[in-house]
């Protein structure tokens, strides 16, 4: 397999600990990592104030407390960063919940608050993350093409070729997964 950009020779040297090496691995998938970020920016609310480079280079900033990331492949790279995405935004979402819920800080008045999020919104991504938790318990492969599909933004044939698994099961996989997930997350918000 060519590696033309060196991603998994940078990516190698990441799995031996070498932490210098996810800068080298940051500017060779930047633009994908941009893309997904996009993904989810065009999934939240217009007046959002987290821009997609801002959400790219969060999610670097988390990776990079990390002691040691182990991927193979550009792909597993691009998940595991799809992943610090989401956690971001999830921990933005219970941050506001905190905040509207008082969080101790001082009143701020009504027209200096900007609205991102409704409260039902906050809610759902919340819901959504306890739920995708449990997922990974009990369905840790159902789990990963969720990661994958939905905050990856990668297609069933990219994960197929990814995890090793046909197409078809990981489209049978996609859909158990998501019907799982919209059972739980109706029940945590009591729908």
């Amino acid at each position: 397999m060519s590696d033309p950009d060196g991603v998994t020779h940078w990516l190698e040297r990441l799995r031996g600990g070498d932490q210098e090496a996810l800068d080298r691995v940051l500017p060779l998938v930047y633009d994908e990592l941009k893309a997904v970020a996009g993904y989810y920016m065009r999934e939240e609310r217009g007046e959002h104030t987290l821009s997609a480079t801002a959400l790219v280079h969060e999610a670097y900033l988390r990776m990079v407390k990390q002691r040691r990331i182990r991927v193979e492949d550009r792909s597993q790279f691009l998940s595991v960063a799809a992943t610090m995405m989401r956690r971001v935004l999830v921990d933005w979402a219970r941050a506001k919940k905190r905040e509207k819920r008082g969080g101790g800080r001082v009143p701020v008045p009504l027209e200096a608050a900007e609205n991102l999020l409704s409260d039902d919104e906050v809610d759902e991504v919340i819901a959504l993350d306890d739920a995708l938790e449990r997922l990974a318990k009990v369905n840790p492969r159902g789990s990963q093409v969720v990661e994958q599909r939905f905050f990856g933004g990668l297609q069933v044939e990219e994960i197929a070729q990814l995890q090793g698994r046909s197409t078809r099961t990981v489209r049978r996989d996609w859909v158990a997964a998501r019907a799982w997930l919209r059972k739980e997350v109706e029940r945590d918000l009591g729908l």
